[in-house]
């Protein structure tokens, strides 16, 4: 069975009286039916926010005409920050890794059993490790390996490749490269990272080692999208695992790779989902 078109529309804008209803207003007016709403209002800076959901069967303004209709009669007078999409447009989505393929082994398995809605044109990666898994899954695969010389213009070989597949968002399923700035505003809050949770305080090459020497009793993750700021930016999932006294090294690293696929997959499916507002430097995730 076929489940039925809807628009999801994301929205932020200064608190004032009757928001919820001038948009639902204009949602009932136009014959639409509402099958999810949450709204949420931040009392200090006196900002509101809202995720609407709704059926586009018998919606009387056709697709092509909404995000312009929208825009006249409720997103510009109430002066809101904005965004439509639909339900059944996949995004595209490209995976970018390096030599720890624990994340990117988890997304293709949840891409290739139809868990999340979506479609994945390319892999990219500075290393070939995982060009057999990108082949076997069907995937094209660009090695585009990098090194102080050559940034600027490997970047510029990526870009261009986003670009000829159409690409709405990235993920860095542990790519270990940093991304300069000019290719990041190319994709704002469209890349998604994931890291450990031991920066700042064991750097270095060996995190888990320094861990276990200091003897730590939880092991965290952190998804993100990617800001000019060095893993700074609005934060879209966390979540931890318990350490016990007797785990050595190796399952230090298994429990907080582990941890890591999970928190990467909910962030991805919140952004796939359209589930989420960035606001300053902070996520709103409607879940």
């Amino acid at each position: 069975m076929t489940t039925p078109a809807s628009a999801i529309l994301l929205a932020e804008c200064p608190d004032q009286a009757g928001l919820i209803a001038k948009v639902t207003d204009f949602v009932a007016n136009n014959n639409g039916n509402i099958i999810d709403l949450e709204q949420h209002v931040d009392s200090d800076d006196k900002h509101f926010f809202m995720r609407v959901e709704w059926q586009l069967d018998n919606f009387k303004i056709p697709r092509e005409q909404l995000q312009q209709v929208f825009a006249e009669q409720v997103a510009t007078p109430l002066k809101m920050n904005w965004q439509i999409a639909f339900s059944d447009v996949k995004p595209r989505l490209a995976i970018f890794v390096s030599q720890h393929g624990h994340c990117l082994f988890d997304i293709l398995a949840r891409y290739q059993s139809g868990e999340w809605h979506v479609e994945i044109p390319l892999i990219i990666s500075n290393h070939r490790d995982y060009e057999s898994l990108a082949n076997n899954a069907g995937i094209p695969f660009y090695h585009l390996p990098i090194n102080a010389a050559n940034k600027q213009q490997q970047e510029k070989a990526q870009l261009d490749l986003l670009a000829e597949h159409k690409i709405d968002s990235i993920v860095l399923a542990r790519y270990m490269q940093i991304l300069s700035k000019d290719f990041i505003e190319h994709y704002p809050h469209q890349i998604i990272n994931i890291h450990h949770s031991f920066l700042p305080a064991f750097p270095g090459a060996k995190p888990y080692h320094s861990a276990h020497e200091r003897g730590v009793k939880i092991i965290g993750a952190t998804s993100h999208y990617v800001t000019t700021e060095l893993d700074a930016g609005p934060i879209i999932e966390q979540d931890i695992v318990r350490i016990r006294h007797n785990d050595n090294i190796e399952d230090l690293k298994r429990k907080g790779q582990d941890n890591e696929k999970i928190v990467l997959s909910r962030a991805i499916r919140h952004h796939l989902q359209h589930e989420i507002l960035v606001y300053k430097n902070r996520c709103i995730v409607f879940v």
